[in-house]
């Protein structure tokens, strides 16, 4: 990995006279430059920023690659070096950051990072009765550090602060559209608010207070702020693809034990676990319903016209189903 971002950084180097040239260019035509890293992250600056104000916007995560397993190119570097606002989750997914930054062509650039945002309301990830750990790894003296949630854009109740913070950094970039800056984030607050409060109403009129799921689980965030119970294969963060047999069989005996009728996985999974859950069950009859994570949308998505509150409210929807 060292030895990954070591050609990298010095491709920026060579490259950096070309980035220096692009900064004073934005400069000139008084553009803002912003770049970031995962779809919501991107839709949230959208929709701050709107067509009155000359943002340039770039997505470095749009082709279906999740946070996880993503690895910056060449070219996505040059991009954050010479950026006026970068934008990205942090954590240990987002490692590489520290030295991209300390390369950064651009001083002034204003830097907000999610999980430093939310500060004491970050979450550690955490090993839920039943969940298969991930293999032991040798790990460096001094790693032995928390590792935090990284999902932090799926608890609507988060999204308020971190499009507050955009705003505030836009509005340092470019004073002139301040108010127009504030005024959008305001009532896209209200949106995110109103959507929050249809969450905690389907909690509350459902019949199950508690989700399975046959995967990964990033949902940690969202089924704290509204008080649901959950179990899964794996955290949100693993790498893990099979679940052993313990692990298949505790999952499918927690679904009798509390009579669900639903299993759910993430949108990239391919349901191997989740119905092997089922088959190992007493009834066998459970429906698979899908959440979507929302860490990989593809440019043709956005195309389509997918937004961060779209896929927030098509979740709501399945999550209505699973809670009965």
């Amino acid at each position: 990995m060292k030895r990954f971002f070591a050609v990298l950084l010095s491709l920026l180097m060579i490259v950096s006279v070309f980035a220096g040239c692009n900064t004073a260019n934005n400069a000139a035509r008084g553009d803002v430059k912003v770049v970031t890293t995962i779809f919501p992250i991107y839709d949230w600056v959208r929709e701050v920023a709107q067509d009155d104000a000359d943002v340039n916007l770039d997505l470095l995560l749009d082709n279906g690659v999740d946070l996880h397993s993503y690895q910056p190119t060449a070219k996505d570097i040059v991009d954050i070096s010479d950026c006026d606002v970068f934008v990205y989750v942090g954590g240990e997914s987002d490692s590489w950051v520290d030295d991209v930054l300390k390369r950064a062509d651009n001083k002034d650039m204003i830097v907000l990072d999610l999980l430093d945002i939310l500060g004491e309301k970050a979450k550690e990830e955490e090993i839920k009765e039943g969940m298969q750990g991930e293999e032991e790894e040798e790990h460096e003296e001094g790693e032995d550090e928390a590792e935090y949630d990284e999902h932090v854009w799926l608890s609507l109740k988060n999204v308020s602060l971190f499009v507050d913070k955009i705003a505030d950094a836009l509005s340092q970039k470019d004073s002139q559209h301040t108010e127009s800056y504030k005024a959008n984030a305001a009532a896209y607050d209200a949106k995110i608010t109103a959507l929050s409060e249809q969450y905690q109403a389907a909690v509350d009129a459902g019949k199950t207070k508690t989700l399975l799921f046959g995967d990964r689980f990033p949902f940690r965030y969202l089924t704290d702020d509204y008080g649901l119970d959950y179990y899964a294969a794996f955290v949100g963060c693993s790498a893990e693809t099979e679940a052993s047999f313990e692990t298949i069989t505790f999952l499918a005996d927690k679904v009798d034990e509390l009579g669900l009728k639903s299993i759910m996985q993430i949108e990239t999974s391919d349901g191997s676990i989740a119905k092997t859950i089922v088959d190992n069950t007493k009834t066998k009859d459970q429906e698979i319903l899908t959440l979507d994570s929302i860490q990989g949308v593809t440019a043709e998505r956005i195309k389509a016209g997918e937004t961060y509150l779209s896929i927030m409210e098509s979740n709501l929807e399945v999550l209505k189903k699973a809670l009965g």
